[in-house]
């Protein structure tokens, strides 16, 4: 089958053509760099925390009478999570994992203060508190309760911390870091005494969310945060338990409220999903749009062809010539589109990674848009085609 011909027929209507091509380049720009945002946002979401969110949840309760006294409340409060059947470990906290909010300091590799300043979202627990989060040493050792403190502005630089693997790499690279000092902007030194495996830090959209320190540094004031780790399968009936144990009448406090970690990941990655939904749709929208574009253009040309078909047919034409015509033609007119749409893609991607800081845009997303588009195309223009197939002769060439 000559494809001269096919191009000449095409440009007697320019502007259905012309239309329904840009309407496809369109659709692979915008849907190629769209799933390129989706496989970016999925992997954003699937990223593992590195501890045990099952089997955690918080309690958060706070003291308003004047004889409240937090010393005593926090230990007789862990005492009592510690001993409830099921629990693994307590620890106090001054922050909530992938809850959005959470504390940060600068520590660097030497006292010089031009050295580098490696940013550390940072964690005061106590003893339990790896054992709290799930979290096991790969070097060095656990804080003792020995070393441990209570907050205040005189303790924000502890004198020992424990530090996650990327942490340790940050400041001293491949080097051995247990042992090592590091230093606050202000001088101030710590040493590491321990490393753990990997987990995510306060903010899913933090650069850096495995910068993570562990300071040894108990909670003091009118709220307290603690941090409770679950035998698998137990969390949801122990946060009840939980929660009635330490709401003790006249006691001068209240339990606020009882959170899963879940419930904070799950919060934390809304703005993702939905924007995985939403880039779906759109896609789903935008092929469907453009699907009915090129329908609607076939089955016009199969209208306007109707005496053109039927001459063919009567001549000796096939109903599959006549089929392979108008797929041929379609697949002219998807290529024609897809070619420009992926120089369009790569367009909009620079104008994304100029506006937004977003990576570029990888080929295969736009060869994935292309493959998808013209089996689309063709699958369009499938049932026109058998329409035009089906054109009797004697009625098409009647009036010839």
């Amino acid at each position: 089958m000559e494809i001269r011909p096919i191009l000449s027929a095409m440009m007697r209507n320019r502007s259905g053509v012309l239309l329904v091509g840009l309407q496809i380049a369109i659709t692979l720009a915008v849907a190629a760099n769209a799933a390129f945002i989706i496989q970016q946002r999925l992997e954003k979401i699937g990223r593992p925390s590195g501890v045990d969110a099952a089997n955690m949840f918080y309690v958060y309760s706070y003291g308003y009478s004047p004889s409240y006294d937090s010393k005593p409340t926090l230990a007789a409060d862990l005492d009592t999570l510690r001993r409830l059947p099921g629990v693994l470990a307590a620890s106090s906290t001054n922050g909530m994992l992938l809850s959005g909010g959470g504390s940060a300091n600068s520590y660097q590799a030497s006292a010089n203060t031009k050295a580098p300043q490696i940013p550390g979202n940072y964690f005061e627990i106590g003893e339990q508190g790896l054992n709290a989060l799930g979290v096991k040493l790969v070097a060095g050792r656990n804080f003792r309760a020995d070393e441990l403190t209570y907050s205040g502005l005189d303790n924000l630089f502890p004198k020992q911390i424990i530090v996650t693997r990327t942490m340790a790499k940050a400041l001293f690279g491949d080097e051995r870091v247990v042992g090592r000092l590091v230093y606050s902007p202000t001088g101030d030194a710590a040493e590491i005494i321990g490393v753990t495996q990997n987990m995510m830090g306060s903010w899913v959209d933090n650069r850096h969310p495995e910068n993570v320190v562990f300071h040894p540094i108990l909670q003091r004031g009118a709220r307290l945060t603690y941090m409770v780790r679950t035998e698998p399968g137990r969390r949801d009936e122990l946060m009840a338990r939980a929660e009635k144990a330490l709401s003790k009448p006249g006691d001068g406090r209240f339990v606020v409220w009882v959170h899963s970690q879940e419930h904070y990941i799950k919060n934390s990655y809304r703005s993702d999903r939905r924007m995985v939904v939403f880039l779906w749709t759109m896609i789903c929208l935008m092929v469907g749009v453009t699907a009915l574009g090129i329908v609607g253009l076939a089955t016009f040309l199969v209208n306007a062809r109707r005496k053109q078909i039927g001459t063919r047919r009567a001549i000796g034409a096939r109903r599959i010539d006549i089929v392979r015509y108008f797929m041929v033609e379609n697949g002219l007119l998807t290529a024609f589109g897809v070619i420009a749409g992926a120089g369009l893609s790569f367009l909009f991607s620079y104008w994304l990674s100029n506006m937004f800081a977003l990576p570029p845009l990888k080929l295969r997303f736009v060869l994935w848009g292309i493959a998808a588009l013209l089996l689309l195309g063709q699958m369009a223009v499938f049932i026109p085609a058998r329409r035009a197939a089906a054109v009797p002769p004697a009625l098409a060439t009647r009036t010839v």
